[in-house]
């Protein structure tokens, strides 16, 4: 081979080289980056998807255009599943249970509560009964302890008004899980399947988020002759948004702050905001801080969801 073609080989193969170097970072490096100018949001599937779908994909056109970023909602299979996509960045905010937040936060640090909404700040959970276990409404806690021996369903195992905070009334009443039928409570996954496993006679009891249940009345969900409400807790602070750490970086100084009061800012008066707030079912969102939820964490920990 002469001097002239062993020239030309390594021509060849250097430009072959270069060309798949290009071609290796133009298909990595734009996935990052889109990755990284993407808000990506979340939340815990708490009740059917196709609501979840409608609630976020307006929420989501509705932030795009008041912060002038792509907003993506990026829906998860369950409550873990949530935490666990905070923790790694794949969702950057994130609609949490009292119980969720808290564990996201804790193995998220620097992240942040931005906001919840003014039903929030005193939630409630409800027991309901089908009505052939003979169950009716209790007029004090103390009779809780009629739960036990009987076939009682929570909600997702990691749901604060589906499972925390009932079965912490419930311990604080003398009814430990053990004595229920079974050895135990079973978990329907969301509060909409709770009432659906109540209402056909499954279980005797369930306990769910009380703004789901009168949401299903007013729906014409619930058949009164089947099931109804025989005792609500005390309130609880609940449901909040929660942020990771670092959008700052991403999207530019101050974008947390503009984030917080793009949710602060959702109103009725215009069409989003009150689809929006219609369907998470309050009439604001009101700002909220890690502080509202050391209850929460005290109680995660007494049960053994915190550790």
């Amino acid at each position: 081979m002469s001097v002239r073609e062993r020239r030309a080989v390594m021509a060849t193969g250097l430009i072959a080289g270069l060309t798949l170097t290009a071609s290796v970072s133009s298909c990595g490096a734009p996935q990052n980056d889109a990755k990284q100018t993407v808000l990506q949001i979340g939340a815990i599937p708490d009740q059917n998807p196709e609501k979840l779908n409608r609630l976020y994909g307006t929420l989501s056109e509705e932030l795009s255009g008041k912060l002038d970023v792509p907003v993506r909602y990026v829906p998860v299979n369950n409550y873990a599943a949530a935490v666990s996509a905070f923790r790694s960045g794949s969702l950057d905010l994130v609609w949490f249970g009292g119980l969720t937040g808290v564990q996201a936060r804790l193995q998220t640090p620097g992240a942040r509560v931005l906001a919840q909404r003014d039903i929030d700040a005193e939630f409630t959970s409800v027991f309901i009964a089908n009505g052939a276990s003979g169950l009716r409404p209790f007029t004090s806690a103390d009779q809780l302890v009629e739960l036990k021996g009987r076939r009682l369903a929570f909600g997702s195992e990691s749901s604060t008004s589906g499972r925390l905070m009932p079965q912490f009334f419930m311990g604080e009443n003398g009814v430990k899980p053990e004595d229920l039928a079974g050895g135990g409570p079973g978990f329907s996954g969301s509060h909409d399947a709770t009432i659906a496993v109540v209402q056909s006679g499954a279980y005797e009891v369930g306990a769910l988020n009380e703004q789901v249940w009168r949401s299903n009345v007013a729906d014409g969900r619930i058949d009164p002759g089947k099931v109804s409400v025989i005792w609500r807790t005390p309130p609880y602070v609940d449901y909040h948004w929660v942020v990771r750490p670092g959008l700052d970086e991403r999207f530019g100084d101050g974008f947390t702050d503009k984030l917080q009061t793009a949710l602060l800012d959702l109103s009725a008066e215009t069409q989003n905001g009150a689809a929006i707030l219609e369907l998470f079912g309050a009439e604001r969102f009101i700002p909220a801080k890690d502080e509202d939820y050391v209850m929460i964490e005290t109680v995660g920990r007494q049960l053994g969801k915190i550790r």
